[in-house]
């Protein structure tokens, strides 16, 4: 049976001559991208671009939308309503222009650990339509770049997991795409793997100019990007470089912790009276965001002595960007995102 991966390729090789793509296009253009599996709505008008050669992030926890929306880029689902584009193409109407233009690297590996790292490249890219002394000089290419030449005859399942996660990657890049769409990429890899790929992920769009988008749901892994979408319920959140999202909280971010949510309801409306702020109530934690935290928690915890557990101060960071726009934290008990 193909995989998934394999599909995609097999149709993209009988498109025939790339179309020419659109002048002036971003990479990707979400425009009122809507989806609605009838048991819930999994994606809610998303509208925005991603730029040429930007490492672009969909940030959001379990069922914010991100598995849905990469299905989608990847011309695995039609959406139900509004538009996407790669390249100018639409990915509902023009999957075959979509699937020329891009690579993917899925979350689940798609390799054949029985084959070496070069027959994988070679199947690749036969499915791609590549052949003779391209496809030879292709594979060293990428191979290169993953810095995989020297294990081009060793068997996959020798290769550690980051070294197969830069062969699935290369698979990806075989057939030249300007835009690579990664799903969860650095899944079960080490510290050190992380690194090397991020590393990677920068040449790609600093020395060939290739767009990446990347799904993450987690934070540090997100810092890494030069623009995120922050999703929650289907719903686009926030847009903005790491930096620019947490600029926009003002000062620091001051938690003062209770005993138990009613207590933290009842403080919370306390301080919002007293220092005439806005707080934000997140289990048993009173959030404000202010300027000289320090010395704004050394007035609270004065104010109201014996109704507070304990307390912090820190600078603003994404987890917060996403409790100031949901009211609520990254992750909660919340079932998994549905296929």
């Amino acid at each position: 049976m193909a995989t998934i991966q394999q599909t995609h390729a097999a149709s993209a090789a009988t498109a025939g001559a790339p179309a020419i793509e659109i002048a002036g296009q971003s990479p990707i253009q979400l425009d009122w991208l809507s989806h609605d599996y009838g048991s819930r709505l999994a994606l809610d008008g998303l509208t925005f671009d991603v730029r040429p050669a930007e490492i672009f992030g969909l940030l959001g926890p379990n069922g914010s939308g991100k598995t849905t929306l990469f299905r989608i880029l990847s011309t695995l689902m039609v959406p139900t309503g509004g538009h996407a584009r790669i390249a100018g193409f639409d990915v509902a109407t023009a999957p075959n222009q979509v699937r020329l233009r891009t690579g993917i690297v899925f979350q689940q590996t798609s390799l054949d650990v029985k084959l070496t790292v070069g027959e994988n490249l070679m199947h690749q890219g036969h499915l791609y339509g590549l052949s003779g002394s391209h496809l030879k000089s292709r594979s060293k290419e990428v191979l290169d770049r993953v810095g995989l030449t020297d294990r081009k005859n060793d068997l996959v399942e020798t290769l550690s997991g980051g070294q197969k996660r830069r062969v699935e990657l290369a698979k990806g890049l075989i057939h030249s795409p300007s835009v690579l769409l990664l799903d969860e990429p650095t899944t079960g890899l080490d510290p050190g793997a992380r690194i090397d790929l991020w590393n990677y992920l920068r040449i790609l769009r600093d020395q060939q100019g290739v767009t990446v988008l990347v799904t993450t749901h987690l934070m540090e892994e997100a810092e890494h990007c030069d623009r995120l979408a922050i999703l929650s319920e289907g719903k686009l959140v926030a847009l903005g470089s790491p930096a620019e999202l947490k600029a926009k909280i003002g000062g620091d971010i001051v938690q003062f912790e209770t005993a138990t949510p009613d207590a933290a309801n009842a403080l919370g409306a306390r301080i919002a009276a007293r220092f005439a702020v806005a707080p934000v109530m997140v289990g048993n934690a009173v959030r404000v965001e202010r300027e000289q935290g320090h010395r704004f928690l050394t007035e609270v915890v004065e104010a109201f002595p014996g109704e507070i557990v304990s307390v912090s101060v820190s600078k603003p960071s994404l987890e917060d960007v996403f409790i100031q726009h949901t009211g609520h934290r990254f992750w909660l008990d919340q079932d998994e995102e549905k296929s």
